[in-house]
């Protein structure tokens, strides 16, 4: 009977302090991963727009080289129409382009979308958070476009972009 009382076993007050400790400790290594679980999705959508920026250089340059191929000139081809900014995708100058995606004038409030295939574009698909605005200019005198292409998006309620320039050459 002595042996009973002296090993009652943990009290309440001890499991209560037991159970404080451990909640303390699962929330700081949760607290301590969270940031970069955040950096994780931050990385992915910079790593996006840096795709998207490239891809629309190299929409502009296709056109390009269709033009080229065609006989046309830049103006022919709508490239010089696109100093106060323009929206094009991967159908843009080809033979599957539509009326969504033509070259045409930037609008602020239309977003890419991604299709079934996991392409970007404005015909069709489920919006992104990603906006693309394409500008071209032609420096005096010269026989080159340059070509800035920026990518927009919002997360968390801070706005990000990529930029990127390029370059084109007049062939001719």
């Amino acid at each position: 009977m002595k042996n009973f009382r002296e090993n009652k076993g943990f009290t309440m007050i001890e499991l209560i302090i037991t159970i404080a400790i451990l909640s303390f400790g699962i929330t700081g290594v949760f607290m301590a991963f969270s940031p970069f679980v955040t950096l994780n999705y931050s990385v992915s959508s910079r790593f996006t727009a840096v795709y998207l920026a490239q891809e629309g250089l190299e929409v502009i340059r296709n056109i390009r080289d269709n033009n080229f191929i065609n006989k046309l000139t830049w103006s022919d081809g709508g490239l010089t129409n696109c100093q106060g900014g323009c929206q094009a995708d991967y159908k843009t100058g080809t033979l599957v382009e539509t009326f969504d995606n033509q070259l045409k004038p930037y609008d602020p409030d239309n977003f890419l979308k991604i299709n079934g295939d996991g392409f970007y574009g404005y015909d069709g698909g489920v919006d992104t958070i990603f906006k693309r605005k394409i500008t071209i200019t032609q420096p005096s005198g010269t026989d080159t476009l340059k070509v800035k292409v920026q990518v927009f998006w919002d997360y968390n309620g801070q706005s990000f972009d990529f930029e990127t320039i390029g370059y084109l050459y007049n062939w001719y």
